[in-house]
């Protein structure tokens, strides 16, 4: 599961002629770099402390598109808030019921095949796999 680094990022989106502010840079850079799952909300406030003057709006625009150039994916879980993710490989996720913690693993061998979503008139451009459980950390407050 090798995941684009941001410079290769950073280097792909300028030669597809994308745009790249200072701040669109560093969200991309904290995203790439992280193996967490933040919300937008995190985001603004890790890259606040570079740019004090970002608005939470370029950040939710600027997730946006990024997520629309395939540099990230969002996740979202039904709470109204979405989380990012800077890894742009196909991999799984398992997620704490409890506290919300989500970690990447990798992509199983999954059971369905290319011949049998095509047969459902299906051409699959991406899937999404997540295990949900309680993490180390919830199942020792819970014992």
């Amino acid at each position: 599961m090798q995941r684009s680094s941001f410079t290769q990022t950073l280097a792909d989106l300028k030669e597809r002629g994308v745009r790249l502010t200072p701040q669109r840079q560093m969200i991309l850079k904290f995203l790439k770099e992280t193996h967490e799952h933040p919300t937008a909300e995190e985001i603004y406030k890790q890259v606040c402390q570079e740019f004090s003057g970002i608005s939470m709006a370029t950040v939710y625009n600027t997730l946006h598109r990024l997520k629309e150039l395939g540099a990230i994916k969002e996740l979202s879980y039904g709470d109204m808030s979405s989380r990012y993710d800077g890894n742009d490989t196909e991999h799984a996720h398992v997620v704490c019921e409890s506290c919300g913690e989500v970690v990447d693993i990798a992509l199983p061998t999954l059971p369905m095949s290319t011949d049998e979503t095509e047969a459902l008139g299906y051409e699959v451009s991406s899937l999404r796999l997540e295990y949900y459980g309680l993490c180390a950390g919830c199942r020792n407050q819970v014992s």
